[in-house]
């Protein structure tokens, strides 16, 4: 038995979505431990793409079981709708196959208001480029102890005395603050109700259920959102996500004791994006960045925003693997980088006349922030259907051994193209 974690090294949208079905198949249970529908992973199969924002990407294989841990915030909607589609592609999502933890967080109606209200009331320059899925007042309220849990749902009368009691609060804000119009309690208890009747046998004890299967000797894949430096601690703040993205959190958003965890697979885009605000020390803003946001079909999967694009950054990717304990990377997009006579990645940063080899935490410092490049040779050739790491054009072998040496870590995985197929394995992590 074996039990991996796999997180994004970036800004997200790294193309964990297709790291995680490719190690489903290893896997038994497969667990999404926090975020929420504000992040999407894209999965191409025989062709045909899928998305998903809340399901984990394991629901794909028949035989799995996917758990949503209590570190998500879930937007019951959202997840309705993902079922829908699963069904109407003839994958229909039974209780057996999907188990969400009764402790992770609904996302409400107001949530969305308020996060759209919120940002609406920013200053050019001090936006974060929200989703506007209410997925950080939602986690405000979790921390400010006055969140609704899907649990709750199951008991009539606490769901009625929470919402009632949210709905007046919020109606404030909204109203008095923010000159919008108040929320209905009707409308809202009359929609949960109609959720809780489609989604109660899906709600359950997900620690409890890991512990049970670990015990067992099943194999546990434990699937993040976002990348590392999106994280609520440790990313580029204020310019992040809403929760943790690191490998801790797997732990703490699923219930699972962490001296369990056996490796971590860090997800290594082989150039960097962001999409949204925020600092971003290697975008480039010429032709070679328009080139990549093209060929590497650089948009968005939740909002379908352009994601900016620039060099890899290795100052980003090395602070990954220290955050995170990363045992091995999955370099994904390798293909994208074919057809440059030369590449770049950058190994510090410059700013004021000092010189940083990793993120600093004052976001004014991050946002002078110069990249300092070495160049490396490019290749011309197409290599969407190299199968074997030694049929890869010299330098792009030589590209990829000196993120490794950069890094001080062993590359796991390739990815030479979107499809499951085009996948080079070198390190099956489940494999002692």
């Amino acid at each position: 038995m074996a039990n991996v974690v796999v997180v994004g090294t970036q800004w997200g949208d790294e193309g964990k979505g297709k790291i995680v079905d490719l190690l489903t198949r290893y896997a038994d249970y497969v667990v999404r431990f926090q975020g929420g529908n504000n992040a999407g992973h894209t999965l191409v199969v025989e062709g045909k793409k899928f998305v998903f924002h809340l399901i984990p990407s394991g629901i794909l294989y028949e035989d799995k079981q996917c758990l949503i841990g209590n570190g998500v915030v879930l937007d019951p909607g959202v997840l309705l709708d993902e079922m829908d589609e699963l069904a109407d592609n003839d994958l229909p999502v039974t209780p057996d196959r999907l188990t969400i933890s009764e402790r992770a967080h609904l996302i409400m109606p107001y949530h969305q208001r308020l996060d759209l209200g919120s940002e609406a009331t920013k200053k050019q320059g001090a936006k974060i480029g929200t989703t506007g899925r209410g997925i950080g007042p939602c986690y405000g309220d979790k921390i400010l102890r006055s969140g609704i849990k899907i649990g709750d749902l199951l008991d009539d009368d606490l769901f009625r005395d929470k919402l009632r009691q949210n709905i007046d609060e919020k109606n404030r804000i909204l109203t008095e603050y923010y000159g919008q119009d108040p929320l209905s309690f009707d409308k809202i208890y009359g929609q949960f109700q109609k959720y809780t009747e489609k989604l109660a046998p899906f709600i359950g004890n997900v620690s409890v259920i890991l512990d049970q299967g670990r015990k067992a000797g099943k194999n546990i894949l434990f699937e993040g959102a976002q990348g590392t430096q999106l994280d609520i601690d440790h990313g580029t703040y204020p310019f992040v996500t809403s929760s943790n993205t690191v490998s801790g959190n797997a732990c703490i958003g699923s219930g699972f004791g962490p001296s369990h965890i056996d490796s971590v697979i860090g997800i290594l885009k082989a150039y960097t994006t962001r999409v949204g605000e925020g600092p971003f020390p290697t975008e480039l803003f010429d032709e070679t960045g328009e080139t990549i946001q093209k060929k590497g079909g650089e948009f968005g999967a939740t909002t379908g925003r352009k994601r900016r694009c620039g060099w890899l950054d290795n100052v980003v990717a090395s602070e990954s693997v220290r955050l995170n304990g990363i045992t091995g990377l999955a370099i994904t997009k390798l293909d994208v980088l074919s057809g440059h006579d030369t590449l770049k990645i950058a190994t510090s940063y410059e700013a004021d006349g000092k010189t940083y080899t990793a993120m600093p935490g004052n976001i004014r410092t991050t946002q002078k922030l110069k990249p300092v490049y070495e160049e490396i040779p490019g290749w011309q050739e197409d290599i969407s259907g190299v199968r074997s790491v030694d049929d890869l054009p010299a330098a792009a072998r030589d590209y990829v051994k000196r993120i490794e040496d950069l890094t001080e870590t062993p590359t796991a995985i390739l990815s030479v193209g979107p499809d499951r197929a085009e996948t080079i394995l070198l390190k099956n992590p489940f494999e002692k």
